[in-house]
């Protein structure tokens, strides 16, 4: 079905630092034989410390209600009908982290500067988005920009919200954004490949030529137009170079929200059956889930802490979901959190899992991946149970790394760079 709706569309279309920057561009070097002889790349990886999320579904599910609780301040419209969002809405999350607080009792910092999360409330989708339906083709373009999506399901039956399909079907709902995402990830590949046989017999990406890069494109192809996103492909480090500058929308991290009624957030929706529903397809799409209550939320936002923590007490739960949302998308984006502490400042940063400990330096500022001389390093639990550096030093859990070292989660880090 996918495939004929492809067709059809494809016809009408020395010093030491503890952190000062926000920017990260770290080099990955990869080896691979899959093609012709063995070879060596540099990956530019242009991954920010502040990563930028997408927040996509059906029109009228939740979205701009759940970007309003997630982001302070944020009045983006959401009202109980489709697209009351045209234009994008960007906002900024801090990722709460307890680790910062103990960090900074402990250096005796003035200044805690937490990680962050990047937000895009883009307006709501429809069948036919990927031929430009609803302005289908605008909203898709927001969505690529994106690092990871977030996929807000409706999960309540209320018949005072209007549904765009008349009926609560998580599992239907999904498969409509799912197929506009995987349709323009066709196009676009049938567009490369198109132009790659224009100019056969040249040497393409890294020295492969047209007919390889072809075959590749084609059977990523062929497993689109079978159902498959292409995040859930076993790709290869040839086929992950070849697409990589097509930035296609179904290799991006998706986190399924599923947007409960409040009565449903104590059990985690382990009694909805739209939640379950959900749960099934998120597993075999190897996409990630979290029970959410944007309605709660909402509530939520303009309360003291104290009032919050009432409002959460009564109904039984701890979170209204947004926090374990973001958390889940961190996982799905395989990514870890390193700290930097002193006096005058304690600070989370993020980088991608298997970084080493030049490419985290880099997230601090760019010339200190070329400047890197060592990194002193000790876990955040051994640095907390060792009282700070000097506790930690006397103990002989801060230790000197050079620049293979690859940083791990809670790593507290002091690097020595040339100035």
């Amino acid at each position: 079905m996918l495939a004929q709706k492809f067709a059809h569309t494809t016809l009408r279309s020395s010093v030491a630092l503890r952190g000062d920057g926000w920017f990260l561009s770290g080099k990955l070097t990869l080896r691979t034989k899959s093609f012709g002889p063995a070879r060596s790349r540099t990956l530019h990886s242009n991954c920010r410390a502040s990563l930028k999320t997408g927040i996509v579904g059906l029109p009228n599910v939740g979205k701009s209600t759940l970007f309003n609780a997630l982001v302070e301040n944020s009045r983006a419209q959401a009202a109980n009908f489709p697209f009351c969002t045209i234009e994008p809405n960007f906002g900024t999350v801090p990722v709460l982290d307890g680790r910062l607080d103990v960090l900074a009792r402990i250096s005796g910092t003035k200044n805690i500067v937490p990680t962050a999360v990047e937000i895009v409330d883009i307006a709501g989708l429809v069948e036919g988005a990927s031929e430009g339906q609803g302005l289908g083709n605008k909203f898709l373009a927001n969505i690529r920009e994106c690092d990871a999506i977030i996929h807000v399901v409706r999960c309540f039956d209320d018949d005072n919200i209007v549904h765009v399909n008349g009926s609560v079907d998580p599992k239907r709902d999904a498969a409509i954004i799912n197929s506009e995402l995987a349709l323009s990830d066709m196009s676009q590949i049938q567009k490369r490949i198109d132009k790659v046989r224009k100019s056969k017999g040249k040497v393409h990406i890294d020295g492969q030529t047209a007919e390889t890069e072809i075959e590749i494109l084609s059977n990523i192809l062929t497993q689109l137009e079978d159902g498959k996103q292409v995040r859930q492909l076993k790709l290869n480090e040839d086929e992950l170079f070849v697409i990589k500058e097509l930035n296609l929308l179904t290799a991006k991290p998706c986190i399924y929200a599923a947007n409960l009624p409040e009565g449903d957030l104590p059990t985690n929706g382990a009694t909805n059956v739209h939640f379950q529903a959900l749960s099934k397809l998120a597993t075999d799409s190897e996409a990630g889930l979290c029970a959410v209550s944007a309605q709660v939320a909402a509530e939520l936002k303009d309360l003291t802490q104290e009032e919050r923590d009432d409002f959460l007490s009564c109904i039984g739960v701890e979170s209204d979901g947004t926090k374990e949302l973001i958390e889940v998308a961190y996982r799905q984006l395989n990514l870890l959190t390193y700290f930097t502490t002193g006096e005058k400042e304690t600070r989370a940063w993020t980088i991608k899992r298997g970084f080493t400990a030049p490419q985290a330096a880099a997230v601090i500022h760019t010339d200190f991946e070329k400047g890197f001389i060592k990194a002193e390093t000790v876990h955040y639990d051994d640095f907390v149970t060792s009282g700070g550096f000097a506790g930690a030093k006397e103990k002989g859990v801060w230790q000197l790394e050079g620049k293979d070292y690859v940083v791990q989660e809670g790593d507290v880090i002091v690097f020595k760079v040339n100035a």
